[in-house]
């Protein structure tokens, strides 16, 4: 692989020409995020890679971001992101935690076994949709499944557009049709919960044997994690292939628009509901549950919109009130240390 690559070959678009002023464009170097470690930003720029030690003046950064530097490969500025995946940080954090940025195709990885979970594919497309990037449910274990029809029908159930592929990850050939996506400048992601073979499509894509992969454990069909940190692979297509941690929990909030956009049925229905405020439980007049009882829509369906509805509500409420906190605890810090520096002026 060369050494250097021009802006358009590491995902360089006109979006992030329009932000630069021309002494910006003149003066910086243009650098995108390609790994993220706890003390370490590894950048890639047209004149190679480089590290760059994380200080708390930045700000915070995912894996696709673009920054400048200046001459002395300090940071200058973050750009603004046309896309950005995230999520509420796992357990009781209360945090946001940023998993991708700028991506432009999202592969959601699920594998064709006991593991496999509607649920958790809804979940992750509401995520997608927030995002505004294109989501393709790539289904693995292609190779171990006696019926993969069914779970094909399944996920296409969600919606007649979805585009749904299924693969052997191990079969370069098979894997081969995600290559449709990947053409240069490209960047796509890899979005699924451990062990669904996320690094093995990774590994299959690059023909190296990138990361790490582990075999799935007999008593329960799930993989073991493998991949730890995030970060992004050259394909020979010319796409940039940026793989993520398997996440067992993924909290999503502020998503409302996602949720929605993922069942786009249960929105349309509602709307012919008695009240508009209707919740979809025992409310007379709700369209929905008489859609229910007709046989025309899924309970399972509307059982995972109004949980994640509730999710991203209630996880968009406890970030805003440590907002909330965080600024007044701020502004009481500033307001000490004015004191401070009255009393020594005195």
């Amino acid at each position: 692989m060369a050494n250097q690559f021009s802006l358009s070959q590491i995902g360089w678009k006109h979006f992030f020409q329009q932000q630069l002023t021309l002494d910006e464009w003149k003066a910086f170097a243009i650098a995108r995020v390609v790994g993220l470690e706890r003390s370490v930003v590894h950048l890639l720029t047209t004149e190679g890679k480089q590290d760059l030690p994380i200080t708390p003046c930045m700000s915070d950064i995912a894996v696709g971001d673009w920054l400048l530097l200046d001459d002395q490969s300090r940071f200058h500025r973050l750009l603004e992101r046309f896309s950005l995946f995230s999520r509420k940080a796992a357990g009781t954090k209360v945090a946001t935690q940023l998993i991708a940025a700028n991506v432009d195709t999202v592969f959601i990885v699920s594998s064709m076994n006991l593991d496999f979970n509607l649920n958790r594919i809804e979940r992750y497309l509401a995520l997608a949709n927030e995002a505004g990037v294109k989501p393709v449910v790539v289904l693995t274990k292609l190779d171990c499944c006696d019926d993969p029809q069914d779970f094909l029908s399944k996920v296409q159930a969600l919606n007649p557009g979805l585009e749904v592929v299924m693969v052997n990850s191990l079969d370069a050939q098979s894997v081969n049709q995600l290559k449709v996506w990947c053409s240069t400048g490209e960047t796509v992601a890899l979005l699924g919960s451990s062990g669904v073979g996320k690094s093995t499509i990774v590994n299959t894509l690059l023909g190296l044997d990138v990361q790490f992969t582990h075999s799935i454990r007999e008593d329960d069909d799930k993989g073991r994690h493998t991949t730890t940190g995030r970060s992004i692979h050259f394909l020979t297509e010319g796409g940039l292939l940026l793989d993520t941690p398997g996440m067992r929990e993924l909290q999503i909030a502020d998503c409302e628009h996602g949720v929605e956009e993922t069942f786009p049925e249960i929105v349309e229905i509602a709307t012919h509901c008695k009240f508009s405020n209707c919740k979809h439980d025992n409310e007379p007049g709700c369209a929905v549950r008489s859609a229910i009882e007709a046989g025309t829509l899924d309970e399972r369906r509307l059982v995972s919109y109004q949980k994640l509805m509730r999710e991203q509500a209630f996880n968009a409420a406890t970030l805003a009130e440590k907002r909330a906190r965080d600024r007044e605890f701020g502004r009481y810090v500033r307001s000490v240390m004015d004191s401070k520096r009255k009393k020594t002026g005195q």
